[in-house]
């Protein structure tokens, strides 16, 4: 019982954190817009680098990564068996990040705070992920192909590890970003989609 609400209460702070839109304070304080009524209406950094320039794009990018960063970090480096914890507190990093509190329960995709969970939990995998993702985006030009994949590989690099857990643990967050692409995969299908280096 101790464990549940031990995780109950990591989630609910992770997701308070991951309920903060640096993308929506980037793009306001900056570039005068609002990322939500702009572009493709996602707050996160792919959204914010076509409207403001890369150089914002990857602040906001950073800013989320270490909203997953950071609090699964703690756990890893805890040296104590607290996994259930680490995955509380990227799980609800995540889920803060879709579904801010701040923003009527919306908010971007997730793939950035994954990435910062999961270079806490399994750096090497994340790599691996990574380089896929990257050589899908500059042979596509589309972030959100790069982003399915990025995730949909990360299950099978910690199953081939050994690590079940893991792999449990980031098909869960995969599916959650899977869904939230829904309408990116749509678009990929009919040929839609914009090229992540092409202005609105």
């Amino acid at each position: 019982m101790a464990e549940i609400i031990s995780a109950g209460i990591i989630w609910s702070a992770a997701f308070l954190l991951g309920s903060r839109h640096f993308g929506m304070l980037t793009a306001k304080t900056f570039c005068n817009v609002d990322p939500r009524y702009a572009g493709s209406g996602n707050v996160g950094a792919t959204n914010v680098s076509r409207l403001c320039g890369t150089t914002w794009g990857v602040l906001t990018l950073a800013c989320d990564l270490l909203k997953g960063f950071l609090p699964v970090l703690v756990f890893v480096l805890s040296g104590h068996n607290l996994d259930y914890l680490a995955y509380a507190a990227g799980l609800g990093s995540i889920c803060g990040h879709m579904f801010s509190i701040f923003l009527n329960f919306k908010g971007g995709k997730g793939v950035a705070t994954t990435v910062g969970v999961f270079l806490a939990l399994g750096p090497l995998q994340l790599v691996i992920a990574g380089l896929c993702c990257i050589a899908v985006i500059w042979r596509t030009d589309y972030v959100s192909a790069g982003s399915l994949v990025l995730v949909s590989s990360l299950p099978l690099l910690f199953l081939f590890s050994g690590r079940f857990t893991d792999a449990v643990f980031a098909l869960m967050v995969a599916v959650l970003v899977i869904v939230a692409h829904r309408e990116n995969i749509v678009r990929l299908r009919r040929g839609e989609e914009k090229p992540w280096r092409k202005r609105y």
